[in-house]
């Protein structure tokens, strides 16, 4: 069968980027989020879209672009420490010069 998924609002809720659901459902809704990597990323605009351990988000939140890789779905909505095992920010060093 197909690996295991969940849809992108369920995990932004999750992952604690968002409040509830419904505004988790509404920021998908406004094409604000990418997924994938380099020059294969295509713009996520229905909540229902499903998302992968693996794969990398890129989105806008609070006047800076987040990029993370999933690492779990999780089963609930729990507390920060839980949420934060859910993904992994990409090391935005990797294009920083060495010094």
């Amino acid at each position: 069968m197909s690996e295991a998924s969940v849809r992108i609002d369920i995990w932004l809720w999750r992952a604690r980027f968002m409040k509830t659901r419904a505004l988790a459902a509404a920021y998908v809704g406004k094409g604000r989020i990418r997924l994938g990597d380099g020059p294969h990323t295509r713009r996520i605009e229905k909540p229902s879209a499903a998302v992968r351990p693996g794969e990398t988000l890129t989105f806008p939140l609070r006047n800076r672009i987040v990029s993370l890789k999933v690492i779990a779905l999780g089963e609930r909505r729990g507390p920060a420490d839980e949420a934060r095992a859910l993904y992994q920010l990409v090391d935005e060093q990797e294009d920083a010069p060495d010094v």
